[in-house]
């Protein structure tokens, strides 16, 4: 498993920063599943974010590792991805195995919820994405499902010294 995977496997839930129908940014969090290359939330229609997703399809979702477990707080790895945005179909099989997903991973609040009318299954597809894995350690994210890390081309003139 890469690094960058290695990563991801250890989250729960994600950060999305969406835009307001101002264009400001808001930014939330949501329980999420990764199922094939993308990954998917559920949202009550109530919630900020998810008018702000019905409303521009643009946004970004975020992993940063834990403060208190990271070894320097200004090299805290992370990972951002800017992604598109859709609403599942209830009737769609993609639908279907990721509410199973769901299920699996928190039966007890999620038996819950998925019975709400008010809620929808959010699909985040990556379009463009960094890592942060300490100083001197960022990439870009490439390859055909966004998992892969590519060194970033250097100007030449790095972050130098006053």
């Amino acid at each position: 498993m890469n690094q960058l995977n290695e990563f991801l496997n250890n989250f729960k839930s994600l950060i999305i920063s969406s835009l307001d129908e101002n264009a400001l940014p808001f930014t939330s969090y949501a329980v999420f599943v990764k199922y094939e290359n993308k990954y998917y939330v559920y949202l009550s229609d109530i919630a900020k974010h998810a008018q702000n997703l019905k409303n521009n399809s643009k946004a970004s979702i975020f992993f940063a590792e834990d403060e208190n477990q990271c070894e320097k707080i200004f090299a805290r790895k992370r990972v951002v991805y800017q992604v598109d945005t859709k609403i599942i179909n209830k009737d769609s099989n993609t639908y279907k195995n990721v509410i199973d997903i769901f299920m699996e991973k928190e039966p007890n609040t999620f038996s819950m919820l998925v019975n709400m009318s008010d809620f929808n299954l959010y699909e985040f597809t990556p379009f463009f994405g960094q890592a942060v894995f300490g100083f001197g350690a960022a990439y870009d994210i490439g390859g055909e499902n966004f998992d892969e890390l590519v060194e970033r081309k250097s100007t030449g003139k790095g972050h130098g010294s006053k």
